[in-house]
């Protein structure tokens, strides 16, 4: 794939476009096949390459997986799980932070996993020592070397913990989940993360067989059992993406339908786009965003963990929250790095400013230590073409759509990442009329 994009902006996006499954809950159920003893279909898939990853892994380790693209629907079948070769887990780690979570089912089934040094975005801490104080917790024996980090099953197996998460982070739930299912007996973990994406993970393990309560103080009740079946399972819509576009109609003062979007999983986006002075209409089959034509509003923003503000949401925002009126306040409490892609916006003509003070009513992780992670943007600003880089996955798409936004062409290099996350973009783009081509 080339990754230098030509984009000519100043114009409306318009049209229709359709968001499949969540990219971060596909790649984790995908992962969770592993656990099965029959072979598990998913359907609605995109085609991204998170996606492709998991599935190269799988078929490392033995698992047969049967893709059909075009239908978004995918039968794994995990009758002959077996040891990857060190050198195919070395290849494909290193584009992904997904690795990790295949050494819980690769302890079950085989007694032993490896992890190789992990890819991923550089937006802040994702530790992998958590997941692997995690696993030691359920009995796994941790040994790492220069090579990576060898795990192995003790004689007597895996056996349920009591975990206490200092953060409710995704990966550590989403690793305990993966772990306590078929660990013998009773798994508490407290201060678990209970997003949209989680509860689907949650959702495909009960199909297979897997004794899971979750309680209203974010304490989940994993009880082991002795083996699992496969599932057939329909993922949820990537909420992720579908407020991207929204965003960029925003910005660009467009009107875009996301077939698709599910208002229950995006209250919260919904909520600020409408304060910001953007206007969507909600139906059955998706949801129309689009910039009523008045002047956007300037507002105080915080992310948080679900239900709160999804920090992945906060990207695509804040560039539309250069065209609104007045300052507005963005605290980042998830990721102490994410404002990294506002050096690219501040070259394009935005007054952003940035700073380590928490800048909201909630102290974060993050107070009084040498993160900037708190933002102030003063707007209108209008904003001019520019040659930009990419910096990782969302604000990617972020400085995509404000080289959309902008006057004048601007060139987009390391535009292949945006691969990761959103599926066919150059197709959505040029289904609402955006001005883009790649460059040679």
């Amino acid at each position: 794939m080339k990754s230098i994009l030509s984009v000519e902006g100043g114009h409306p996006l318009t049209g229709t476009i359709t968001v499949r499954g969540a990219k971060n809950f596909v790649p984790k159920a995908m992962v969770a096949s592993l656990l099965g003893d029959t072979p598990s279909k998913l359907s609605n898939v995109p085609l991204i390459r998170d996606v492709d990853v998991v599935t190269d892994l799988l078929g490392a380790h033995g698992v047969v997986v049967d893709y059909d693209h075009d239908a978004g629907e995918m039968v794994m079948d995990p009758s002959n799980v077996q040891r990857a070769r060190r050198s195919d887990i070395d290849a494909l780690g290193g584009a992904s932070r997904i690795p990790i979570l295949f050494c819980g089912p690769l302890l079950h089934q085989l007694g032993e996993a490896f992890i190789p040094q992990l890819g991923g975005c550089a937006i802040g801490g994702r530790p992998i020592d958590f997941h692997l104080d995690t696993l030691r917790k359920f009995g796994a024996i941790v040994d790492k070397r220069e090579d990576g980090v060898h795990i192995t099953k003790p004689t007597e197996g895996l056996h349920g913990a009591v975990i206490e998460l200092p953060f409710p982070s995704v990966g550590a739930t989403e690793q305990t989940l993966l772990t306590a299912v078929r660990a013998e007996g009773i798994t508490i973990l407290r201060g678990a993360a209970v997003e949209p994406e989680i509860m689907d993970l949650i959702n495909v393990l009960q199909k297979m067989g897997a004794i899971i309560s979750v309680d209203t103080d974010r304490t989940i009740r994993i009880e082991g059992v002795d083996s699992l079946k496969g599932y057939a399972h329909t993922a949820l819509p990537d909420r992720i993406e579908a407020a991207s576009w929204g965003a960029a109609a925003l910005a660009t003062g467009g009107d875009i339908r996301v077939e698709g979007a599910h208002q229950p999983d995006m209250i919260t986006f919904l909520n600020v786009f409408r304060k910001v002075g953007g206007a969507f209409d909600i139906d059955e089959a998706g949801i129309r965003f689009y910039h009523p034509g008045e002047q956007l509003h300037s507002i105080a923003l915080e992310t948080a963990v679900h239900p709160g503000f999804m920090t992945d949401w906060q990207q695509p925002l804040v560039v539309a929250l250069t065209q609104a009126s007045g300052l507005s306040i963005v605290h980042e409490t998830v990721y102490e790095k994410r404002f990294g892609f506002t050096k690219a916006l501040r070259q394009m003509g935005a007054n952003i400013q940035l700073y380590r003070e928490c800048l909201g009513g909630t102290p974060c992780r993050f107070g009084q230590r040498n993160f900037f992670h708190s933002a102030v943007i003063s707007g209108p600003t209008p904003l001019h073409a520019a040659d930009i880089e990419v910096p990782d996955l969302r604000g990617g798409f972020s400085h995509l759509i404000a080289a959309l936004a902008a006057q004048g062409t601007s060139t987009v290099a390391g535009i292949d990442v945006i691969s990761r996350g959103y599926e066919h973009f150059m197709s959505k783009l040029g289904q609402l009329n955006a001005r883009v081509d790649y460059v040679d």
